[in-house]
């Protein structure tokens, strides 16, 4: 199963970080829709940060696993371009979930 960890402020909401870890198990390795989709999702988020709002988060990735503290830059611009990109990629993974939910869970915390 797939597990998805998302880290909020508490009062702003704010995405501080997230982690994704584990395998769908859907499919065969190589055929598995699944994986291959939170996969695409995730580090496409990643590359989408890093090419819109010209910030490298400092993620970690390595098979099956991906996280990522998301850093306050000061700037406001920047910060509301990396949030947005990140609520994105939590609806994204969010529909996937919804269609094999015995595949992926996501939990989000505040504090």
């Amino acid at each position: 199963m797939i597990r998805v960890t998302i880290r909020r402020s508490g009062e702003s909401g704010r995405v501080d970080s997230f982690a994704i870890e584990g395998h769908a198990r859907f499919a065969p390795v190589g055929e598995d829709i699944v994986c291959a989709g939170v996969s695409a999702v995730s580090v496409g988020t990643v590359n989408a940060i890093e090419s819109l709002a010209g910030l490298e988060l400092p993620a970690a990735m390595k098979g099956g696993w991906l996280s990522s503290d998301i850093p306050a830059t000061g700037d406001a611009v920047v910060d509301e371009r990396v949030q947005l990109l990140l609520e994105s990629m939590i609806v994204m993974l969010e529909t996937i979930a919804g269609s094999y939910a015995e595949h992926v869970v996501i939990r989000q915390h505040t504090g």
